[in-house]
């Protein structure tokens, strides 16, 4: 068992004991859902008129502390169905009265649909609910199928952190609530380490970075969502575009291009229609009568790639790649900088393939994966995310048990960290999804490796197999960056901006010490060199003071910094500023002639590395 598992039934009793104290401050409350999430809990909550803010928190957390103090032993109960629909009236808890209905006119059919109500049920078959489960601590009771802790006592250290407007059960035109989150941990040190984690994070967020840096921006002219990177942001676009390329083009991958729009048909064949026909940009021709829309994904494109010509079994696998931007009608309230945005750039890969090669490219895409993340230093884990019992997939059940079973086989040849997570997969096959670990601890989902047994059935793709049969292939997904875009907000924080050389949009500032001629002409010759060495230089011949200038370039978080002067005019060596994360050494930084530093930094970015060799 995991320690989020371990940590579940204590967060859930907390979600209980906040809405225990909300009741006692504000008894006419009303109650939504309070489930656990990642790192705490969180109750949607109606107080009429009345608003909660965070000045309130410190009265509730009081309230809360002492109903744990009262040490409430927390008691389930059941009652029928009907029984519970009358004490959600007598109790005017008409959103609990709500859910208790649904479910007796749909049953367990819709039970996964209510799960974030912690609804507890007992069910006579697949379609009638007989009994429903309460828990009760002290004088508040709700509608629950727990788990809890033993008593009110036994949870651990707690904190409010914010309350924030919701739909009732996530639905426009539904009634507004308050979700109060909080969040939980084990013991005092614990929650005090996650706090300084956030106080870090506010420094680190990729928002205020990237005005900060001059990175990214967003206009209310183009839209929201849709982001605009400055020449600076362009550079690590355009590097991390190139490293996912290079690693995938070693593996025999090819480059394909696709247009930005399509017919609906494509997706209503590859069956996304059904399933994301909401999430598209639809398109108008003013000259034919196509339905279009704007590309949400690659794949169903490159398998009309595939398909424009017979293949043997002797022609697999058949590997394209190509970094491209997609568009997804996300809504509004879900849009957060890079993290979430409408125009999303992927770095896309489409493998098809025999299904005894299924293993070799699993493991040639692992290990693209492996390389990219050691070398922006993240820590990788795997997700194995299979199937649950649900009829939400598509496909033979049996093949599906097959391909998981392949995955699992390849993480655990690799030596890779995983887990198993059931009901995680895509609708079309099984996938690994790889978790990177930031700076500051936290895990962020990047890049999935992805089995497909769905499309090329649908697309009718096949290629000739040795004893001449026509036969399906394989389809598998791969993105080693994922989006773009949500890998840099990650990236960014990760770094706090603190670039390697190879990423760094500028990675060697010249700063002059006047703007005398000779002074001019010098730093333009260095220049030059560097240019046509492919490095990015800039040279600093404001008429401001060296101090200044120094300073600009640490705010931009430049890697080399170079002062020139009448010696390095003379053919004196140069003597670089290291940024500080670079230096392996403390003290001043070695000195080379131009040539040599130029070469050294050439090399520095052509490796890769994250140290300086200064």
């Amino acid at each position: 068992m995991s320690e989020q598992d371990n940590l579940h039934p204590m967060r859930h009793s907390l979600a209980h004991i906040m809405a225990t104290a909300v009741q006692r401050l504000w008894p006419d409350a009303k109650f939504g859902v309070g489930p656990v999430v990642e790192n705490g809990f969180y109750y949607d909550i109606d107080l009429g008129e009345q608003k909660v803010s965070e000045s309130d928190f410190k009265k509730i957390e009081k309230e809360m502390r002492a109903v744990i103090n009262k040490d409430f032993a927390f008691e389930r109960f059941e009652l029928p169905v009907d029984e519970a629909i009358a004490w959600a009236r007598d109790n005017n808890q008409p959103y609990k009265e709500e859910l208790l209905n649904d479910l007796k006119r749909a049953g367990t059919t819709v039970a996964k649909d209510l799960d974030a109500a912690e609804l507890g049920l007992a069910a006579n078959g697949e379609s009638q609910v007989e009994l429903v489960s309460f828990y009760k601590n002290g004088d508040f009771t709700d509608l629950c199928r727990g788990p809890h802790v033993e008593s009110t006592g036994k949870v651990g250290a707690f904190k409010l952190m914010r309350v924030a407007g919701a739909y009732w059960r996530g639905k426009e035109g539904n009634p507004q609530m308050q979700r109060l989150y909080g969040v939980a941990f084990a013991t005092k040190e614990e929650l005090d380490q996650y706090l300084t984690m956030l106080e870090e994070a506010k420094k680190r967020d990729h928002r205020k970075l990237g005005q900060t840096l001059d990175l990214f921006l967003f206009s209310d002219m183009v839209g929201s969502g849709l982001p605009m990177f400055t020449p600076r942001g362009t550079v690590l676009r355009d590097e991390l575009a190139a490293f996912s390329n290079q690693l995938r083009q070693r593996s025999g991958f090819q480059k394909v291009w696709t247009p930005h729009m399509t017919k609906k048909e494509l997706y209503e064949a590859s069956g996304h229609w059904a399933k994301f026909g909401d999430e598209l940009f639809l398109v108008k021709s003013q000259e034919t009568s196509d339905e279009l829309v704007l590309k949400p994904m690659n794949c169903p494109h490159h398998t009309r790639i595939y398909a424009s010509q017979q293949r043997s079994y002797r022609d697999m696998p058949v590997r394209y790649l190509e970094t491209t931007t997609d568009y997804r009608d996300e809504k509004t309230g879900e849009l957060g900088g890079l993290n979430r945005v409408r125009a999303l750039t992927q770095d896309d890969s489409h493998v098809f393939c025999r299904p005894d090669q299924i293993e070799v490219e699993i493991n040639g895409l692992m290990a693209a994966a492996a390389e990219l993340y050691s070398t922006v230093g993240m820590d990788l884990r795997v997700r194995l995310s299979y199937r649950d019992d649900s009829d939400a997939y598509l496909g033979d059940p049996e093949l599906w048990e097959t391909a998981q079973g392949q995955l699992k086989a390849a993480v655990l040849s690799n030596g890779l960290n995983y887990f198993e997570q059931e009901g995680e997969a895509a609708f079309y096959g099984p996938k690994i999804d790889f978790m990177a670990t930031d700076a500051i601890g936290r895990e962020h989902q990047v890049a999935t490796v992805q089995l497909d047994f769905v499309q090329p059935d649908r697309f009718g793709l096949s290629y000739i197999a040795e004893d001449g049969s026509a036969t399906t292939p394989v389809m598998i997904h791969c993105a080693l960056l994922g989006s773009i875009e949500r890998f840099l907000s990650v990236y960014i924080e990760h770094t706090a901006g603190r670039f390697p050389v190879w990423l760094a949009p500028e990675q060697v500032r010249l700063i002059t010490v006047n703007q005398e001629a000779d002074t001019l002409a010098f730093a333009e010759e260095v220049r030059r060199q560097a240019f046509d060495m492919g490095l990015r230089l800039t040279v600093d011949n404001s008429n401001e003071s060296v101090g200044k200038k120094i300073r600009a370039a640490e705010l931009y978080k430049i890697p080399y910094t170079v002062v020139i002067g009448e010696k390095e005019i003379g053919g004196g060596p140069l003597t670089p500023r290291v940024r500080s994360d670079m230096a392996v050494k403390e003290g001043e930084a070695g000195s080379a002639a131009v040539a040599d530093f130029l070469q050294t930094v050439a090399t520095e970015a052509k490796t890769r590395v994250s140290k300086s060799s200064f």
